[in-house]
């Protein structure tokens, strides 16, 4: 059995032979269903990991909920864990070493508050503190800085937002809400971070992201938000029309 250090520098090295795939797992049923699809890595998606609890995403999640989920995924699978930790929910230190202690190797840790971008040095902060909890721990953590410059923002100052968080100590950069081939060029050349897109219909291909030099491709809460579309259209017709077409497969 892996121990927890040796998943850590798998998870590195899978983003120097890149790219990392990453179908997002909410809890440890979906994580064994996509490890057993053939992922060399499970990310968690806190927006599913909600969802999953009966909870909405951004701000119905705590972090004692979060731990309780990632011990359960991470006790269901062998491959590296990385957990989606949103912006620490006020406590990084505290959530760090809770995560790290149900068996994570990598978080994502996110630069924005109540869908508003935060001043880097806030979270510079947070990446210091994530480092700071897991060198206490022993863990060779895999920092994935996520800035919602796109997502919230005026889509400005993302390459200056990746060197901070890379002197910070972050590992790798996580840039959602970026598709569009040439945008996502200029970010592979000018960050100092390997880049981490978040993709769904209408975005390039993993060969086209590939050949861009993307370094880590995942997909957020969307696996989640299909299945639990298909729970619903299923319950529907079986309720209202009283057949079963929703679920053929």
């Amino acid at each position: 059995m892996s121990t927890q250090n040796e998943l850590a520098r798998q998870l590195r090295s899978l983003h120097e032979q890149p790219p990392l795939v990453l179908p997002n797992a909410w809890d440890a049923g979906s994580a064994r269903a996509i490890e057993a699809a053939g992922a060399r890595a499970i990310a968690t998606t806190s927006a599913g990991v909600a969802w999953a609890r009966g909870v909405d995403d951004a701000g119905g999640l705590d972090q004692s909920s979060a731990v309780v989920a990632l011990r359960l995924i991470c006790a269901a699978v062998s491959v590296p864990v990385t957990a989606d930790i949103e912006a620490g929910y006020g406590d990084v230190a505290g959530t760090v070493s809770g995560v790290l202690e149900a068996g994570v190797v990598g978080v994502n840790l996110e630069d924005s508050t109540g869908r508003v971008v935060d001043d880097p040095l806030v979270h510079i902060e947070r990446i210091k503190a994530a480092r700071a909890a897991a060198v206490a721990a022993g863990i060779e953590l895999v920092i994935n800085a996520r800035t919602d410059t796109y997502l919230f923002g005026d889509k400005t100052g993302t390459l200056e937002r990746a060197k901070m968080y890379a002197d910070a100590g972050a590992d790798v950069l996580f840039v959602p809400g970026v598709v569009d081939a040439a945008t996502i060029a200029e970010l592979v050349e000018g960050s100092p971070l390997p880049l981490n897109v978040m993709v769904g219909p209408g975005a390039p291909s993993v060969g086209e992201l590939t050949k861009l030099g993307v370094a880590r491709i995942s997909v957020g809460p969307a696996i989640t938000g299909a299945a639990y579309a298909l729970a619903t259209a299923a319950a529907k017709e079986l309720l209202n029309a009283g057949t079963y077409n929703s679920l053929t497969s």
